[in-house]
């Protein structure tokens, strides 16, 4: 029998989320499949049933919902700074890296590079979230009860397009109905026996109690409430410059409509950047989408982009300190965009832990679970059908190679996702400089 695992240090955790923020391509579903294999597979520091219990919280939480299962894992590893670094590691490399691909954009308008490391990971990422549906879905969905609840999830995103939070909440009042009639069907503790047989005892066990910090306190949620709050406040009222002062405000207001995931709040960000404030073209908002699709970290640090792309063009600093300026509205952007995540972990956590043996709680997201996994395939399929063809509408046999020998890789051979993904990018750089 395999032994628990020794916690890890401060310094190995951080390490960690700073490996993962570098590496964490293919969007919420792909991020998600990362951190189930290294954190409830490999190093086994949270158990299956803690992991999806966290994650299903984070399905309902305006915001994004990798980032916000990385800050609610690290807070109950490590309590508020653990959930800061891990939340503030997940996302700030996407901001150097966007902002720096941000700038080759604007100054030489040529990323043909860029484009082919791109056209490499793509197939890859669609590999990466196809396996993400599998894995999940072959823990989560243990009865057919569970797996008609994924297909029709499926089809009515799919098929009907109708927006992911009617979803998350049809599916939670199944669950909670569904558990007067039949218990047992939406019970997740049955759901996940399995795993510890699987991988082992976990650090954060499904019988670990809930650690001091992570237990409901009033003065603690009032205390982080004032503290959040203020910091934001603070902020806003250093920013003497109009243009950034409307960035933290759009932005803000960005994160609490973001029900839905990335995409179902970029028509709203589209508005606004270019619409309402013109701080960008339309061309170039679809730019941005590009280069945020397929670099590490959340889909909508596209925010990043915009901001960047903003206090550019308004010159905010002065024509000879557009770098400086770019920079500082994609970190405005940014800030603001996560800061209510953060919240919404350290305010909300504590009563998710303490509801976590109550059915009348855990059946909701055990069902919505199973939604999640219609949505990732659905994600997947969205993903393949932008890969598998060129403009033309003939299919893309070189892209289609890559992504099945991607998927096998991780399948059948169990190949690491960082592999992969250096793989399928130097085969994608390789094809720029050699053909």
């Amino acid at each position: 029998m395999q032994a628990k695992p020794k916690k890890p240090s401060f310094s190995e955790f951080f390490v960690y989320w700073l490996k993962l923020g570098f590496i964490s391509f293919g969007g919420p579903a792909g991020q998600i499949s990362m951190m189930h294999q290294e954190l409830v597979e490999k190093r086994r520091w949270i158990s299956e049933h803690r992991f999806l219990h966290a994650l299903n919280y984070t399905m309902v939480l305006p915001g994004p919902e990798a980032q916000q299962l990385a800050t609610y894992i690290g807070w109950l590893m490590f309590g508020v700074r653990g959930g800061v670094v891990a939340g503030v590691l997940f996302v700030l490399p996407s901001l150097f890296i966007l902002s720096a691909l941000t700038w080759v954009y604007l100054t030489y308008d040529d990323v043909s590079v860029v484009s082919g490391i791109l056209y490499g990971i793509k197939p890859a990422v669609t590999a990466i979230i196809l396996y993400a549906a599998y894995r999940i879905g072959s823990k989560a969905l243990s009865n057919n009860v569970l797996k008609v609840l994924a297909v029709l999830a499926f089809i009515a995103i799919y098929q009907f397009s109708i927006p992911f939070p009617y979803i998350v909440l049809s599916a939670a009042a199944i669950g909670y109905l569904g558990a007067q009639i039949s218990p047992t069907t939406f019970k997740m503790d049955k759901h996940h026996s399995a795993s510890r047989a699987t991988y082992g005892p976990a650090l954060i066990d499904d019988d670990t109690p809930v650690p001091d910090h992570a237990k409901f306190n009033w003065s603690r949620l009032f205390g982080f409430a004032i503290v959040g709050i203020g910091f934001g406040l603070a902020v806003i009222s250093l920013l003497n410059n109009p243009v950034l002062n409307d960035m933290s405000e759009f932005f803000t207001k960005a994160a609490l409509v973001t029900f839905g995931g990335a995409y179902a709040v970029l028509p709203y960000i589209y508005q606004g950047g270019v619409d309402q404030y013109a701080w960008l073209s339309s061309a170039q908002m679809m730019d941005g989408l590009a280069l945020g699709e397929s670099t590490p970290g959340p889909l909508i640090m596209v925010v990043a982009f915009v901001g960047f792309v903003g206090a550019w063009t308004k010159e905010i600093f002065g024509p000879d300190a557009l770098l400086v300026a770019g920079f500082a509205g994609a970190s405005v952007a940014t800030l603001f965009t996560f800061l209510p995540s953060f919240l919404f972990i350290f305010l909300g956590g504590p009563g998710v832990e303490a509801t976590r043996g109550d059915l009348k709680f855990s059946a909701p997201l055990s069902a919505v679970t199973a939604a999640v996994v219609g949505v990732i395939l659905n994600l997947a399929v969205f993903f393949a059908m932008n890969v598998m063809y060129l403009e033309g509408g003939s299919l893309d046999y070189i892209a289609i190679t890559i992504g099945v020998l991607a998927f096998m890789a991780m399948y059948r051979f169990k190949v690491g996702i960082m592999p992969v993904l250096g793989v399928c990018a130097a085969i994608g750089l390789g094809l720029v400089v050699f053909i």
